[in-house]
């Protein structure tokens, strides 16, 4: 099953001719970035522009009583000023944006009207012909704040008589039965089996509290726009983000024009992790541009992004499982409460989707709870809310096969999840890859090398994330030189241009170096959904699919009216268009196109998708760690991630999403973590004292791709951008127990708690 030139790809399908293989291609963009030409959004330069800064609220929690700009908007060289009072009033019923949110509430996360909800909350925008100038007219804005109590944990917020942020919010769900007003946005329940009946069968049942903290991202390029709002009342918006499509309907909503007017570019984006989807300053720099009549171009400090941009959640679980003597799972059941921040919409829907996804679990009850706290508006981060849950069921299951005596992989496979398996909350698999990724874990030799020294610890995870499809489209133009043009709407993040040209090129015959990939504006191609989900190499996948196709199709009936022969006994077959029947007629692929432009109209494959059959991905975990007993320091040895990609295009950049997102779990549990005072003040607003790993914390990360193909894709492609975060911080915490005998139930399993968890054993 393992060949020899991609010794860390387990195969299980058919090969292809270029998908599979690990080309350098220039549609990957990398020796643009790597030599500085690539144009990333702050690297966009309009005449004339002006600089817009944002003044943001220094308070957790507060009324705002008064905001008088007048002072600022006297400034020499101040160009604009803008408030709420810039933004439409009409406020029209349901729910608006990606976010869903009350239009009030949508416009009030740019710019707050009434109430400011967290520290770096924006209040107003200042355009100016510097940025020394505009930070000046910051300081002279007028605010008349009635400070409030903060509330900053979900738990906090649930508490009778806790600090109300949103004085209209209504539960949605509401099976509590909440009295009065509520920071409970959402309750919501997933049920299977008998709960009761299941709990009745166990040997042993273990139930554990689990506490994790809101972390960030860590995209190394902050958020940026420049918005330019021309005289014939289009605005153009060029920025870095992860959603084209979602930014330009949401900003149209909050500034009140037709979706048609905003055309938004994106430039190279460096980084967003779920992170660059959320509308931010969009509306605000659109705004400033209306009122001054010049492009604005806002870039925030990195101070502005870690307050004021969304964060992925902290959470509070309590899991409880059941199993038998043999390690049978025989029920679960999961509370999980996600501080959704300042508005309604945390990942916790995702997260209750994947508590118990990875095992066969008879018997469920999940329940879900959506919190409002006093932190910026949670965002996605990578697998959003299956990190989090992933840390409570997988040390839970590793706790359950030391008080059995169960090796920690066989307990895992005896109830992994499988083809006919249905999810607490309803799907069932169609093929999936968890038993594989298992299998592969258990045979690799990190599992199976000895561990002698002392306070070393060896510990195993996995992870599970459902992945998404939806809209995308593309189109494919063949050129006179038999190169093709591929457009496409997805923004690349990880190499989706390297993958899609590949796909195109194995379904036309031709080298993937022939195929010229770029994202373009959304004006130049259908809706597309934005890259996040694990959603691109799959869904905007299957659209350049289409789209070859559909190509192919086009330049088969131009050679079949060159020939004169019907076109149904024609066929391409190893980058030659020949006859099914007559040997004489052929023609390559290179030699077509040179003849298309004599031969009739110029060839456009479309493609244009909404597919279903994403398929689950599974990815697992090996981790050995050393813990210093006196310091609760944590140094990792060693890290192995496996990995069901369905099929990996390009196994390369497969690899680095795989260790990308190991790298950021580890960070996740050992480091990174929004530190509050009781105010609702950060006190780490910058990368100095917000820890991330950089490459002197971390070991070298193994990689093995495994390959169950996508019953639901042409090529088999599963997403594989966002599993791999799951399952890192339950491994390192289930490391840790095997060195030093403790187990962990919060994270950061910083030195701080480590020593703590010591000390309370």
């Amino acid at each position: 099953m393992t060949t020899t030139q991609d010794r860390n790809v387990v195969r299980s399908q058919k090969e292809f001719k270029v998908v599979g293989t690990r080309p350098l291609l220039n549609s990957s963009t990398g020796a643009h970035k790597v030599t500085g030409e690539a144009i990333y959004g702050a690297d966009f330069y309009p005449n004339e522009y002006l600089h817009g800064k944002v003044l943001r609220s220094p308070h957790g929690h507060a009324k705002i009583k008064s905001i008088n700009t007048s002072k600022a908007e006297a400034l020499e060289g101040v160009k604009a000023v803008v408030t709420y009072k810039d933004y439409p009033t009409n406020n029209p019923e349901g729910t608006h944006g990606m976010a869903g949110l009350p239009m009030k509430q949508l416009r009030d996360n740019s710019m707050a009207s009434d109430k400011v909800l967290y520290e770096g909350h924006p209040i107003a925008g200042v355009a100016a012909v510097n940025p020394h100038i505009a930070e000046e007219a910051l300081s002279l804005i007028e605010i008349d704040y009635e400070v409030l109590p903060a509330v900053l944990t979900a738990p906090e917020a649930l508490k009778d008589g806790a600090p109300i942020l949103l004085e209209d919010l209504k539960t949605k769900g509401d099976i509590t039965k909440q009295k009065g007003q509520t920071n409970l946005a959402e309750h919501f329940r997933h049920e299977k089996g008998d709960i009761e009946k299941g709990f009745g069968e166990a040997d042993h049942i273990l139930e554990r509290e689990f506490n994790t903290a809101t972390v960030h991202q860590g995209y190394i390029e902050p958020q940026n726009t420049t918005a330019y709002w021309d005289k014939d009342g289009r605005l153009f918006i060029w920025l870095s983000t992860q959603g084209p499509f979602e930014v330009r309907s949401d900003t149209a909503i909050a500034v009140g024009i037709d979706e048609a007017k905003v055309r938004v570019t994106p430039m190279e984006i460096g980084g967003g992790f779920g992170g660059k989807f959320p509308l931010y300053h969009e509306p605000v720099a659109a705004l400033l541009s209306k009122k001054s009549g010049k492009a604005v171009k806002i870039v925030m400090s990195r101070q502005e992004v870690l307050e004021g941009t969304g964060p992925t959640p902290g959470s509070y679980s309590k899991v409880k499982i059941g199993i038998t003597n043999e390690g049978k799972i025989t029920a679960g059941q999961a509370y999980i409460a996600f501080e959704a921040g300042a508005y309604p919409g945390s990942p916790v829907a995702a997260g209750a989707q994947c508590v118990f996804a990875a095992y066969d679990v008879p018997n469920g009850l999940v329940d879900g709870l959506d919190v409002v706290v006093n932190k910026p508006k949670a965002a996605a981060y990578r697998a959003p809310g299956a990190t989090q849950v992933a840390m409570a069921t997988e040390t839970l299951i590793d706790e359950l096969a030391e008080k059995i005596g169960m090796d920690p992989i066989e307990i895992r496979m005896i109830n992994a999840a499988k083809e006919g398996t249905r999810r607490i909350d309803g799907p069932v698999y169609p093929l999936i890859g968890c038993e594989e990724v298992l299998k592969e874990m258990k045979k690799h030799p990190h599992y199976n090398a000895p561990i002698t020294n002392k306070n070393v610890g060896r510990g195993v995870a996995i992870g599970f994330w459902f992945n998404a499809g939806l809209h995308s489209s593309a189109t494919i133009s063949v050129n006179s030189d038999g190169t093709v043009n591929l457009v496409e709407g997805s923004p690349d993040i990880g190499g989706s241009r390297a993958s899609l040209s590949m796909m195109a090129a194995e379904v036309l015959g031709i080298n993937p170096e022939d195929v010229n990939a770029t994202v373009t504006n959304t004006d130049q191609i259908g809706y597309t959904f934005g890259t996040g989900g694990s959603r691109v190499t799959f869904a905007t996948g299957w659209a350049v699919y289409e789209a070859a196709q559909d190509a192919k199709k086009q330049m088969i009936a131009r050679a079949a009216k060159i020939w004169d022969v019907d076109a149904s006994t024609l066929e391409l077959k190893d980058g030659n268009f020949q006859s099914k029947t007559d040997s004489a007629l052929k023609i390559t692929f290179k030699e077509l196109a040179s003849e298309l432009h004599d031969a009739g109209e110029p060839i456009l494959g479309v493609g244009n998708v909404d597919p279903s059959g994403e398929g689950g991905a599974f990815a697992g975990n090996i981790v050995d760690v050393e813990v210093d007993p006196d310091t609760g320091k944590v140094k990792i040895l060693r890290f192995t991630v496996i990995q069901d990609a369905g099929k990996a295009i390009h196994p390369s950049f497969v690899e680095g999403q795989m260790q990308g997102g190991s790298v950021q779990g580890i960070g996740w549990a050992l480091n990174e973590e929004y530190f509050y005072n009781k105010s609702g003040n950060m006190s780490n607003v910058s990368l100095l004292d917000y820890r991330m790993p950089t490459s002197l914390d971390l070991p070298n990360i193994d990689t093995v791709i495994v390959e169950v193909a996508n019953p639901g894709h042409p090529f088999g492609v599963r997403g594989v951008g966002e599993v791999n975060i799951a399952p890192p911080p339950a491994a390192i915490a289930n490391a840790i127990n095997k060195a030093i005998g403790v187990r962990m139930n919060v994270l950061p399993m910083n030195p701080n708690n480590i020593m703590d968890a010591i000390w309370n054993k």
